[in-house]
């Protein structure tokens, strides 16, 4: 028997339910060694957007500021076919930073997009 209330079941129903992958990036090289990868790394990245793969990506902070870790979220079907997409990430492939995967299912948030077409101007939050 299913323990989930049937309150909570009836809200569950209705979420949005999409499964993507969340790739957590580490750096394990020296800033300068990483730094001289970067323009690889930002135009497979920039690849991973345009061909619909990417959902999100972008560094993640502590209160002290950069800790040297990223995140990149993934459209992807299994953990295999995330890890392959990890895989092809220059700083990976160099050796230069490490990655764990998860599962992330989405259920609930926003976003917000305003255009104006009179100048073409928009605001994202």
């Amino acid at each position: 028997m299913n323990s989930v209330p049937e309150a909570a079941r009836r809200i569950l129903d209705k979420v949005l339910n999409k499964q993507l992958y969340v790739i957590v990036t580490t750096a394990v090289a020296p800033r300068e060694e990483i730094e001289k990868r970067l323009p690889e790394h930002l135009e497979h990245q920039i690849r991973l957007e345009q061909e619909g793969i990417m959902f999100g990506a972008g560094p993640l902070f502590t209160d002290q500021g950069q800790g040297g870790r990223g995140m990149i979220i993934v459209r992807a079907g299994s953990f295999e076919e995330a890890r392959a997409i990890a895989d092809r990430d220059p700083f990976h492939k160099s050796g230069l930073r490490t990655y764990t995967v998860d599962r992330w299912q989405l259920n609930e948030g926003t976003v917000s997009i305003r255009i104006n077409y009179s100048d073409g101007s928009y605001t994202f939050d």
